[in-house]
């Protein structure tokens, strides 16, 4: 399991680290209750209420949806059957952002057979399964998340997460960077106790990467996104299989003959490049890395640059996990009915705040669908706002989840204990 080290890391100024929101969705709409969580005061069947949650009532629904996840897991609960007599998490307290999702609680509920602590909030303002939140709470676990958090709920529910009377974490457990950023900028202090930093995502990573480079690190961060095991299994199966699951909910649309250009072709990049040709697709590659670029020429697709087919395209689908991919200048040039998405963590390859002026209407379609219309009548389809597709129209496949989930419980006590 190779997870490599960024650095050691310092208080930067927190400026320099922007919020990444993403949307997703769960099977399930949890409820029409209307009344925000933070407004409830709920507990669960042993009388603790240290989380907040959409509706503890779901904690069965929940506790089916992780048990099928376990299924599909075997590496994981493998890893857990062989150590959970030892303990070798004992000591360990983990504050973790991720998506709350079944395959997610798997781990939280593997970090605490192995003698973690745990708190939790999501990284995703709609990723989170709410019943599988309730499963969590009832289950003992300190979440902090629900399905259709605003930006200030989010924030609330990481500083509740964070900010416990008596309890310091010694590890982070984040996908994004957000949690960190949040610790950096509220409560720097407690970089004094903590000893590691585990980011699976290639957006925490950069955003690590540019804290290294500004010599503001100083405790150590593990890349597991650039491991092999998350690299070569989630980052390209997970993808392949989610990119048509995600088209297909949202618009229903045929693959088949579709021109579809791809912008980017690391692993998230070929998997959705090898979905949509198998489909029929015509798929053409933007690339700018020259190793990236060869491969996408030898696996038989078309290297383009973005303007030369921006006109065409049916589908525009992002994968670099860079900002502003797509600007406004392409926005405007693209034909009636384009579907554009983005298949990276952060939503900022696709300028949407561009699409947010006085002269361009939005219509929404349905959950997770809009038009924006420019005043010719001209329209486009934005996919979750620009945000990560597969988790805010679909879901991702659970057994690939496994390899990475199994990739980063290692990673806790080498950081913990050993750096």
């Amino acid at each position: 399991l190779k997870a490599h080290v960024v650095a050691r890391v310092c208080p930067p100024d927190p400026s320099s680290l922007s919020c990444s929101l993403s949307l997703a969705a769960s099977y399930t709409d949890s409820s029409d209750d209307e009344t925000s969580p933070r407004d409830k005061q709920q507990k669960n069947s042993k009388g603790s209420g240290d989380f907040c949650i959409k509706n503890i009532k779901q904690a069965d629904f929940g506790r089916r949806e992780i048990e099928i996840a376990e299924q599909e897991m075997p590496a994981l609960m493998a890893l857990r059957k062989r150590a959970q007599g030892e303990k070798p998490l004992a000591g360990a307290k983990v504050v973790g952002c991720t998506h709350i999702t079944a395959q997610t609680a798997v781990l939280m509920e593997t970090l605490s057979a192995l003698g973690a602590q745990c708190r939790w909030a999501a990284c995703n303002i709609y990723s989170t399964q709410n019943e599988v939140a309730a499963a969590l709470a009832e289950g003992g676990f300190s979440v902090f998340a629900w399905k259709g958090e605003s930006e200030d709920d989010f924030w609330w529910c990481i500083d509740r997460c964070v900010n416990l009377e008596g309890w310091q974490p010694n590890m982070i457990l984040d996908d994004g960077g957000d949690l960190t950023h949040w610790v950096y900028k509220k409560y720097p202090n407690m970089f004094k106790k903590i000893k590691g930093i585990v980011e699976e995502s290639v957006t925490g990573v950069h955003r690590l990467y540019q804290l290294s480079k500004a010599g503001k690190l100083c405790v150590p961060a593990m890349n597991v996104n650039d491991s092999v095991t998350k690299q070569k299994f989630d980052n390209l199966y997970c993808c392949r299989e989610s990119i048509l699951d995600g088209l297909k909910r949202t618009t229903d649309v045929m693959f088949g003959g579709k021109q579809v250009v791809v912008c980017g072709y690391g692993e998230v990049g070929k998997g959705c490049c090898a979905a949509l040709k198998a489909m029929g697709s015509i798929v053409y590659v933007t690339e700018i890395d020259p190793i990236c670029a060869l491969q996408a020429c030898m696996d038989g697709f078309r290297l383009v640059k973005l303007n030369e087919v921006i006109r065409q395209v049916d589908i525009v689908i992002t994968c670099t996990g860079n900002k502003n991919v797509v600007v406004r200048e392409y926005l405007d040039r693209m034909k009636n009915g384009c579907i554009v998405c983005n298949m990276g963590h952060s939503n900022t390859e696709i300028d949407v705040a561009s699409l947010r002026t006085p002269e361009l209407t939005w219509e929404r379609v349905r959950s997770q669908v809009d038009h924006v219309i420019w005043p010719d009548g001209k329209r486009i389809v934005l996919l979750a706002e620009g945000r990560l597709l597969n988790l805010s129209c679909s879901t991702v496949p659970t057994f690939v989840l496994s390899i990475t989930a199994t990739t980063q419980v290692p990673c806790v006590p080498v950081c913990v204990w050993d750096l």
